[in-house]
């Protein structure tokens, strides 16, 4: 990888490759950080593309006294499990809505990480396949410049 930059100290790298195959790259990075770090290490990536379409997607308007995020996966169904959720929410505290490969998600501040879709994402099942960053985060990966 190239032009290597992190973001925030919370997971996020942006980086360029040559390479095309986006299997093998996440491969690759997760092997890399297993031998470095001693632990497992899982990788959500998306290309800059992917990322700014989602983040342009995000159907929930700026709410004050919310916090709306976006959960990534690896793996459809994972993000389909948590998505079986979605109609026991309580609308006061949270809304969640499906896009292409995510999951849109806004959680009254109050509420946070004890709210009920928060503490499903948490379990061991949904580690290894799915992220979930703040909006603010992904407009801050965004603004990186690439042309570094």
């Amino acid at each position: 990888m190239t032009s290597v930059t992190t973001v925030l100290a919370s997971g996020n790298v942006v980086f360029d490759s040559e390479k095309s195959d986006a299997a093998a790259v996440k491969a690759g990075l997760e092997a890399a950080l297993t031998d470095a770090f001693g632990y497992e290490a899982w990788v959500v990536l998306l290309t800059r593309a992917q990322l700014a379409a989602a983040v342009e997607a995000y159907p929930f308007e700026d709410r004050e006294g919310w916090h709306s995020y976006i959960l990534f996966g690896s793996a459809q169904e994972r993000l389909d499990e948590l998505l079986q959720a979605a109609p026991t929410l309580d609308p006061a505290d949270e809304r969640v809505q499906p896009g292409s490969g995510v999951l849109y998600w806004q959680v009254r501040r109050a509420v946070g990480i004890k709210s009920p879709l928060s503490l499903l994402a948490a379990k061991a099942r949904f580690k290894s396949t799915t992220t979930n960053r703040n909006l603010r985060t992904l407009h801050k990966i965004l603004a990186v410049p690439t042309d570094r």
